[in-house]
């Protein structure tokens, strides 16, 4: 299962994550860096307070619930 972890950077606490996004999307060509963020500022709502986040893009084992891959590259840094 592809997913998203999302992060937040506190000074003081340094890199908090804030949740992981299931990607539900069936067609590739609409899943977009911008769309991703969209998705995580709706889902979190005031928790976010124009707080500025990040994701990694993931795929997990649907069986184990392991992450099994790491996608860096797609990462909006």
């Amino acid at each position: 299962m592809l997913a998203y972890e999302l992060y937040t950077f506190d000074k003081k606490k340094g890199y908090e994550l804030i949740g992981v996004l299931p990607e539900r999307r069936k067609n590739p060509m609409r899943i977009t860096m911008d769309s991703v963020m969209n998705w995580g500022k709706v889902l979190l709502g005031d928790y976010m307070d124009n707080k500025k986040i990040f994701f990694k893009r993931v795929t997990i084992d649907d069986f184990t619930g392991r992450m099994l891959w790491v996608d860096l590259s797609f990462n909006n840094n």
